[in-house]
């Protein structure tokens, strides 16, 4: 695939990765294992920073950081303040 420039989110996803690693909350064998977890369909139909964001958000739900209600919840009140579009 041709490179492209990073958009705003996906800067902030690597910023994010990055932060966490230094924190000892993440590591690169490990985000390799939840990015394979993903599985064949997940990982082909999902972006490069897409698999990063799904493996993260495991990691912190497997490390006790965040909820999946927290995420999920987050992500509502980001679709609705973005629109009915954004979830598209």
């Amino acid at each position: 695939t041709a490179a492209h420039d990073l958009t705003f989110w996906e800067k902030q996803i690597d910023a994010i990765n990055t932060l966490l690693a230094q924190k000892g909350l993440r590591r690169t064998d490990e985000n390799r294992r939840y990015i394979e977890m993903l599985g064949h369909d997940a990982y082909e139909s999902l972006g490069y920073y897409e698999r990063w964001t799904a493996a993260l958000a495991q990691q912190l739900i497997a490390k006790g950081v965040l909820t999946q209600d927290e995420i999920d919840a987050k992500v509502a009140d980001v679709r609705g303040r973005l629109g009915a579009d954004a979830g598209t």
